[in-house]
């Protein structure tokens, strides 16, 4: 049943202040997210930037998160709320922090993204409680369980995953609960680096509780609580905006996945968004039940990928804080891929929401105009994962090499996709070649785009991306998770599909073997290659109206060969665009 769309507006504060109020928060956020990073330990934080922060008042809603990773929002909304639920607020202290990462005890959504949760209190009034939380998360690189990595595409339960955290005191007025560190710790492949980046988290944190104090202590606490009531308002209320401009009706689309991780046939992702006034439903009725593997999504990542696509679509500069979920409803039926039963395992979680976000894009496709609309992008997020002992420097211990490589996006109406880049709810960078060789005993033998892979189209689609690397030392295990290797980024208005993912092991050899990217404890002996092709973007309108000068240009940068050019575009228009190519 949709709420009612006829409601009293609230009369908001001063919008210049409320603007002002608004930047300052997103500074205060985007300098904690900068020392997140300045003070990672772990190549996944500190070079990938695998991270996110967020600010949350007393009741747990979100005030802000820094533009870091969509996904992210998720397990940092869902352990802040878990953590007041476990943790009595009045029993907080000034210096007390909070660790949690599960995804049934703790609002996560999966184990490797472990959250720091701070309260912050007013000056001269802690003992009121806390006024707001500071929280950051770190994607750790491992966190125990089965497989290096702690994710597996097959994983029959939660239970092989890694180290479950509940909410729990990792810092109590101050001082470090070191028994706590230790265990989190020692139940990962690489107890030094998570010790070194939860004491970077906590330290960040801190940063935060500094500023906002600073904050109250300037503005007045009842300005600073108004300046939060009008933000959220205001977000409600332009989101309101935005949908009552749409058309009112129920609109469909159905993405899929190969399978559930384990075998058998492509499992359904559905999306009905009910625009009725200014709500909107997102009903998620038809999805594929549940993964036997670990492509499972719990709620709080449904919620994520919701929130990013309704700012992607309908108002990017939509501020990111809770008052965006006052003008949606969601219906996301239990015993789905989308809402597991416990213990189901979860951590392959992603690449089930990117196939979730194309699902939402291609609904709104019907609802939007033209220049709105995009064919479908790669919808993946293609993992490889490369463990072994760790033999360098003296060492004893065990290294876990994580990657999530991009691949090629969706074109749109008056554009080709974007090459090599991630898709929808990630945002995190590349391991660039030199970290990975300084880092592990490997060797980057290959990092391009892939020619071809692109759908053909009026816009041609985004290329993906091949990462190829040779193991040095013995006992290397190599671990992937992926989707498309079947299924492929569908075109919009003509446009054709774009490629397929694929992992081939000895791709230069003269036996090589191309696998499912769906990989569990691969074992790699030194010499031999992995390498990892990730998907292209579908292509926007038919090939045949493509710009001669637009192909002549792909086919002078290597983006598409001659042979596809004359399958796809024809053989006349191909000849004329190798002919304007020749000075």
């Amino acid at each position: 049943m949709m709420p009612n769309s006829h409601r009293a507006e609230p009369q908001l504060a001063d919008p210049i202040h409320l603007e002002v109020f608004s930047n300052r928060i997103v500074g205060i956020i985007e300098e904690m997210g900068a020392r997140l990073v300045r003070a990672a330990f772990s190549a996944n934080i500190k070079e990938r930037r695998d991270c996110s922060v967020a600010l949350f008042d007393a009741r747990g809603r979100l005030v802000a998160q820094a533009a870091h990773i969509p996904m992210h929002l998720g397990s940092l909304l869902g352990g802040v709320e878990a953590t007041i639920a476990a943790h009595d607020p009045e029993d907080m202290r000034p210096g007390d922090a909070f660790v949690c990462n599960d995804a049934y005890l703790a609002g996560g959504t999966h184990l490797p993204d472990i959250s720091v949760v701070t309260p912050i209190f007013q000056p001269g009034r802690e003992a009121d409680g806390p006024r707001f939380f500071a929280a950051n998360l770190g994607h750790h690189a491992d966190v125990g369980g089965a497989v290096p990595g702690s994710i597996s595409p097959d994983a029959a339960s939660i239970f092989e995953e890694g180290v479950r955290i509940p909410p729990t005191k990792l810092v109590t007025g101050g001082v470090i609960e070191e028994g706590v560190l230790n265990l989190i710790a020692h139940n990962t492949r690489e107890p030094q680096s998570r010790v070194l980046d939860l004491k970077g988290q906590i330290a960040t944190n801190e940063v935060g509780v500094a500023q906002i104090r600073d904050l109250i202590d300037r503005m007045g606490a009842a300005e600073v609580d108004q300046a939060v009531a009008d933000l959220l308002a205001y977000t409600a209320r332009r989101l309101r905006n935005k949908i009552a401009a749409l058309p009112d009706g129920a609109y469909s689309f159905t993405n899929h996945m190969d399978n559930d991780g384990v075998a058998g046939d492509k499992v359904p992702i559905c999306a009905t968004i009910t625009v009725a006034g200014d709500h909107a439903r997102f009903d998620f009725t038809g999805t594929g039940p549940q993964s036997r593997g670990g492509f499972n999504v719990m709620p709080s990542g449904v919620m994520a990928t919701v929130a990013y696509t309704i700012k992607a679509l309908l108002d990017p500069d939509l501020p990111p804080n809770s008052g965006l979920f006052d003008a949606i409803e969601l219906v996301v039926p239990k015993g789905t891929i989308l809402n597991p039963n416990y213990p189901a395992a979860v951590g392959a979680r992603t690449t089930t929401c990117q196939k979730l976000a194309g699902a939402i894009f291609g609904a709104f496709a019907e609802i939007l105009p033209d220049d709105k609309i995009m064919a479908s992008s790669h919808d993946v997020l293609a993992a490889m994962v490369m463990s072994g002992p760790l033999s360098r420097d003296g060492g004893d211990g065990a290294y876990v090499y994580l990657e999530t490589i991009g691949g090629g996006n969706g074109a749109r109406a008056a554009a080709d996709g974007m090459d090599g880049a991630h898709a929808h709810i990630t945002n995190s960078l590349n391991m660039p070649i030199e970290a990975v060789e300084n880092e592990y005993p490997l060797l980057v033998e290959e990092y391009t785009l892939i020619p071809d892979s692109g759908g053909a189209g009026q816009y041609r689609g985004g290329m993906g991306i091949a990462r190829s690397i040779r193991a040095i030392e013995p006992g290397t295990t190599f671990s992937a998770r992926a989707d498309s290797f079947i299924t492929a980024a569908a075109g919009a208005s003509g446009g054709a599909e774009g490629s397929h993912c694929q992992v081939i092991r000895n791709e230069k050899s003269r036996t090589p073997e191309i696998l499912d990217p769906k990989q569990r404890l691969l074992a790699i002996e030194p010499g031999e290659t992995i390498r990892m092709e990730t998907p292209g973007g579908g292509g926007f309108g038919s090939p045949e109206n493509r710009d001669v000068g637009d192909l002549a240009r792909d086919l002078a940068d290597g983006k598409v060969s001659e042979s596809a050019a004359r399958r796809d575009y024809g053989p006349e228009r191909t000849t004329a665009a190798l002919a304007s190519a020749k000075p």
